[in-house]
């Protein structure tokens, strides 16, 4: 008996590296995974069918159910199809995990309006309209639903030379906290996973060592996923996770008071906002920097 028997689950961008992975332990345990990818590189150039259609097999080999989709995020028709082709072949849409994303890393001095839109376009409108479409069936369905956000370092926390990239994920976040609150009346839980993991959308930009493809295995990602999506998961919505390897972290804001007198008193002046900051500086957090290896 799996922890999601029963359970039906769609998976984007699940042709290699992390989506795989999420698919694969999905399936294992009990859940049928529809196997979203377009086919193309990391760049979004490109497609094909052989990417989903190996992770089905896949799991198809290891006694699982899954069906193949070979659709864009970036298209409404193709969000639907999605929704549409979980329900054709098992009956009914019980988890999303949007996964699907690209690069396009440039320092912001040199970045192209061309290189800026299609990484928003694919990370925050992708997640948008698959969202859209599932969050849409899964409140008619009546039985609550597991919604998982792909978001980064890069847009929690900043990375160099990924602005487009840290402002979509960014964005993503902000669009799970907000939905996770509208949620909660459907039981439809949403959460926000910031990964580390080694694929060929990360192995040029990752640290050069000799074990890191262990260390950083994406298959060491999924298990925090997989459990979010479960019945014992039911009152964790509205969270950031960081999982790195075989750590995962919950990230939380903090707030810090700075200087502050009744509300009805005159305006502090910038000479006085001056000094409270000048006096409250040491005890800053600090920068932080994206989750180190």
């Amino acid at each position: 008996m799996g922890q999601l028997d029963g359970k039906v689950a769609i998976v984007t961008g699940a042709g290699g590296g992390l989506g795989r992975a999420h698919a694969m332990l999905l399936a294992h345990e009990g859940a049928a995974v529809v196997v979203n990818d377009l086919g193309g590189d990391r760049h979004g150039s490109g497609a094909g069918t052989s990417m989903a259609d190996t992770v089905v097999a896949e799991i198809q080999a290891a006694g699982g159910q899954a069906v193949a989709h070979y659709g864009s995020v970036t298209s409404n028709d193709d969000a639907a199809g999605m929704v549409k082709t979980a329900v054709d072949a098992f009956g009914r849409l019980d988890i999303l995990i949007n996964n699907a994303g690209i690069l396009r890393d440039k320092s912001f001095k040199n970045i192209s309006d061309e290189e800026w839109d299609v990484v928003i376009d694919v990370h925050l409108r992708g997640t948008y309209l698959v969202t859209k479409h599932a969050w849409q069936h899964m409140i008619e369905q009546g039985d609550g639903g597991r919604i998982v956000m792909t978001s980064s370092t890069s847009g929690l926390i900043g990375n160099f030379g990924q602005t487009n990239y840290g402002a979509a994920k960014a964005g993503i976040a902000g669009f799970m906290r907000v939905l996770a609150l509208e949620g909660m009346k459907y039981g439809i839980t949403v959460n926000v996973l910031a990964p580390a993991a080694l694929s060929r959308m990360t192995e040029d930009i990752m640290p050069n060592a000799d074990d890191l493809g262990d260390r950083l295995a994406p298959e060491k990602v999924s298990p925090t996923v997989v459990w979010l999506c479960t019945d014992e998961a039911a009152g964790v919505t509205g969270r950031q996770f960081c999982v790195s390897g075989n750590r995962t972290s919950l990230l939380s804001w903090q707030v810090a008071v700075i200087t502050e007198k009744d509300a009805l008193d005159e305006p502090w002046t910038v000479a006085e906002i001056g000094e409270a900051m000048a006096a409250s500086m040491e005890q800053w957090p600090k920068l932080l920097k994206p989750m180190e290896v």
